[in-house]
């Protein structure tokens, strides 16, 4: 294992009726001063109960949006998936201007990336993008605490520092995780998740797992703690997937998403490990040029990733079949389709458990291909350039090249 510290600063209330129960106290904890900013992204927190039930909670503790001073609510509306540089500078100005003390983030990961950048930004005096984002400097300043009200479990988090912005200007979408923005608490309440439409629990859901492969599918190749702890989550989260897609309101299935999300990216399983997060890389330039589904365009290029780099880190891809899929005579396999000639059984485990993926991702209905996820010829002569524009990970079994990249684009076409 590689050497590694990990922490997680966030304190985590989970279960149906958190925010009524513990809202209060964590905000007394925290004593901020001057005004609460609550940032959310559009109608979906006030449907599902979120929104009213921390409004009510503010409100008994004497904040309210009509004060002209302190203790004043100032909303922060409008985060769109995908959050941009501009919408965390507006937000951030809003900070300052109104002296908050203290964010709550109402929604899914947008909400929560984009209030996180804003409590970096809000009393940092130079850009925030260029030192942070770009540069990965070291963030000495301090912030405005940030808390964490989970509606939509994906990205998860809601328990680390990392926060994706995308450049509208210069086209690039990218992530930074620094501790000091992990949110001081995450209150999650499986209960408003029953009302997200089921595309969004298929691409969230879908999210959680590549967070799990990318971290799994990285050095050491040998047996470990974290790809131990990645291999369980995995199983369970494709029990709990079929479980939820077949019953949407299934709140046991619901509840265990939510937190295979937190404990997918609390930084626990990545201890030790190399990390890939190729494929994120790839996605958030498709996405940072067209504004697709994150989720979905995940699905699209995950199992052609996979083909490309899979015999770099073959004893781990075969023991992702045993272990998660549950796949485990590889002569049985030599019959199949995929099957060629030559191929060792390692390689046979290798490719069925990358089929079972794909077969997956058609069981739940996400999308296949670019076309599918709504690409046309417009998009498509844009691939070479999205590919170009790629961040490279380092912490793949095999760096791929720019050229690389745009040959998985086509082959996803």
């Amino acid at each position: 294992m590689e050497r590694f510290s990990w922490e997680c600063r966030t304190k985590v209330c989970f279960g149906e009726g958190c925010v009524k129960e513990q809202l209060e106290p964590l905000i007394r904890g925290i004593a901020p001063e001057g005004s609460i900013m609550i940032g959310y992204g559009g109608g979906s927190v006030k449907k599902n109960g979120a929104y009213d039930d921390v409004m009510s909670v503010l409100e008994t503790m004497g904040y309210s949006t009509d004060r002209a001073e302190d203790r004043r609510i100032i909303e922060f509306g409008g985060i769109m998936s995908n959050p941009t540089l501009a919408k965390m500078r507006e937000g951030a100005a809003l900070a300052r201007d109104n002296n908050v003390g203290l964010i709550i983030a109402i929604g899914g990961g947008s909400v929560m990336d984009c209030c996180k950048a804003v409590s970096a930004q809000a009393r940092y005096e130079a850009d925030a993008w260029e030192d942070f984002w770009m540069k990965g400097r070291p963030m000495t300043h301090d912030i405005v605490p940030c808390g964490c009200v989970v509606t939509m479990p994906a990205t998860g988090s809601e328990v680390n520092g990392c926060a994706v912005l995308t450049n509208e200007e210069t086209r690039i979408k990218c992530d930074r995780d620094y501790p000091q923005m992990n949110p001081v608490f995450a209150l999650m309440d499986p209960r408003y998740t029953l009302t997200m439409p089921v595309r969004q629990l298929r691409a969230g859901t879908f999210d959680i797992l590549s967070h799990i492969m990318e971290t799994y599918f990285s050095l050491p190749l040998y047996g470990n703690p974290a790809d131990d702890v990645s291999e369980g989550l995995m199983r369970g989260l494709i029990r709990d997937f079929r479980a939820a897609l077949s019953d949407p309101q299934d709140i046991r299935a619901r509840s265990n998403i939510m937190w295979t999300a937190s404990l997918a990216e609390n930084r626990i399983i990545k201890t030790g490990k190399s990390k890939d997060f190729q494929a994120h890389n790839m996605e958030h330039q498709l996405s940072a040029y067209t504004d697709c589904n994150h989720g979905e365009g995940l699905a699209v290029l995950h199992p052609v990733y996979y083909r490309h780099i899979y015999k770099d880190g073959l004893p781990k891809f075969a023991a992702w079949a045993r272990n998660v899929w549950g796949i485990t005579d590889a002569e049985a396999l030599r019959s199949e389709s995929f099957a060629e000639e030559g191929m060792s059984d390692e390689e046979l485990l290798a490719i069925a458990g990358i089929e079972e993926l794909s077969e997956l991702i058609r069981e739940a209905g996400l999308p296949s291909s670019l076309r599918e996820l709504g690409f046309g010829e417009e998009e498509k002569k844009l691939l070479p350039e999205i590919a170009q524009s790629c961040f490279i990970s380092e912490g793949a079994f095999r760096p791929v090249s720019a050229d690389e990249i745009l040959e998985i684009y086509e082959e996803c076409w």
